[in-house]
């Protein structure tokens, strides 16, 4: 550290009125106050160490003298340096490791080393109309920077659950006046029933460890100085079959019972938490028969080729480090329920089939009614008129318009096809004389309207 951090402006003879100011400043309104900013100080071996002192008068001084000793535990306080004003008087033994600045009072301790740890007392005197003094103690430690800690882990193969014991050894190249600490998924770790741990805090035991101990351990180390940490290990613990069941990709599953489609292929899967990773074995029981499938965690069945409705299964489970194994029945039932779907999707489909064939029906048969009111009265009237005799006939003559009305009398036969809307013919009615032919109802044959033709137009022909 450079001279001028030593160098602190202050005159041999202070105004009274500054003197009050920066005493007041320091909360002494009178005599001598000597202050530091810490009564322990922390240094690093072989870095400089510097210990800050202020000090404060209000009264004139002539001369300011500054003192600084040092004391180890049981032993005599020895003497460093002193000063009176500017001059300084070091002791010839450490003339080069103490530096001094007077009138500041701070010191300057480099290089630092194991022997100087201990008490450094500083005592300032004041010459003036009187003298006054006062004086300050400072506790220097020293240490060493720690180096990343390592964790070693005994057994490194691992232990197996409520059998074996895990030891967690935290080892430092370099430090002093070392603190352990023991963390777990970033948190401290605490005294347990399973937990605990040397004297030092530098040695941690799982004894038994169980499958709640898997975690990321690490070791803290701090010291005054410094603080480092361990990179994280996780402890090897076997443990399981825990937690066995079986699923299925298709099936009904209610409870232990899977319904399965007749023609349906299901993968069953069969899993456990468990380390390391289990072996799995199936087996068959069919009319009291037991029977090895194979091995693995996944069985495929297809129920078209399972000789009986029913059959039971059983997916065992077994950890060959732990020791442990565990099992788990379930029933398998081939059913017809894709039939039944399908009947079920038939059946919501039939009330519109129903509506559909309906309409369809109700349509074919107005048009078949309809043809057949148009087209059949004539076929019955043709075959009628077409078994008459030819006698009863009387051939029709042709009429330009312009003949003797006497040769229009005679028989008439007059034959009314219905119409085609199929309106009923209205009955026969007789034309008044005064209404005249535009009065003929329009469904009267000609042998009517000729029979009421006036008998005067008869007895005198125009």
């Amino acid at each position: 550290m450079g001279q001028d951090a030593f160098m602190e402006p202050f005159s041999g003879k202070v105004g009274s009125v500054q003197c009050k100011i920066f005493l007041l400043l320091l909360g002494v309104c009178s005599g001598l106050k000597v202050t530091v900013p810490s009564h322990t100080v922390h240094g690093i071996r072989g870095q400089a160490l510097y210990l800050p002192v202020h000090y404060g008068f209000h009264t004139p001084a002539s001369d300011i003298q500054i003192i600084w000793l040092f004391e180890r535990p049981h032993t005599m306080p020895k003497y460093l340096l002193g000063s009176v004003n500017r001059s300084v008087v070091p002791d010839l033994e450490y003339q080069h490791k103490f530096t001094m600045m007077p009138p500041n009072a701070s010191l300057l301790i480099n290089p630092l080393q194991f022997t100087d740890e201990g008490n450094y007392i500083v005592k300032v005197n004041i010459q003036g109309n009187g003298t006054l003094s006062a004086s300050q103690k400072i506790q220097v430690t020293v240490d060493d920077l720690i180096t990343k800690p390592v964790v070693q882990i005994h057994p490194s193969s691992g232990a197996v659950e409520y059998v074996g014991n895990v030891t967690l050894t935290c080892q430092v190249a370099a430090g002093t006046r070392l603190a352990y600490h023991w963390l777990k998924n970033g948190k401290p770790v605490r005294t347990s029933a399973t937990y605990s741990f040397s004297l030092q805090n530098n040695t941690f035991h799982i004894a038994p460890v169980t499958k709640e101990d898997i975690g990321n351990y690490s070791c803290l180390v701090e010291n005054p100085v410094s603080e480092m940490e361990s990179d994280i290990v996780t402890p090897t613990i076997y443990y399981g079959p825990y937690g066995l069941q079986v699923n299925s990709d298709k099936g009904l599953k209610v409870g232990e019972v899977f319904t399965v489609d007749l023609g349906e292929a299901i993968l069953f899967d069969c899993s456990a938490d468990s380390y390391p990773p289990n072996t799995y074995s199936w087996i068959g029981m069919t009319d009291n028969t037991t029977y090895f499938i194979k091995h693995g965690p996944r069985l495929e069945v297809a129920s078209e080729k399972v000789a009986q409705k029913t059959t039971d299964y059983v997916c065992c489970a077994y950890n060959n480090i732990t020791g442990r194994q565990d099992e788990t029945h379930f029933t398998v039932i081939i059913t017809s329920m894709g039939l039944e779907r399908f009947a079920q999707k038939e059946k919501s489909l039939s009330p519109l089939a129903s509506i559909t064939g309906i309409s369809l029906f109700l349509i074919i048969s107005m048009c078949l009614l309809f043809l057949w009111k148009k087209y059949q009265p004539y076929k019955v009237i043709k075959q009628k008129l077409e078994s008459r005799p030819e006698t009863e006939y009387k051939k029709a003559q042709t009429f330009s318009g312009h003949e003797d009305a006497l040769d229009d009398f005679g028989i008439y036969e007059f034959v009314a096809f219905p119409d085609a809307s199929g309106v009923p013919r209205m009955p026969s009615r007789s034309v008044r004389g005064s209404e005249g032919v535009s009065g003929q109802d329009l469904h009267s044959t000609i042998y009517e309207v000729i029979q009421h033709i006036p008998a005067q137009q008869l007895d005198h022909p125009e």
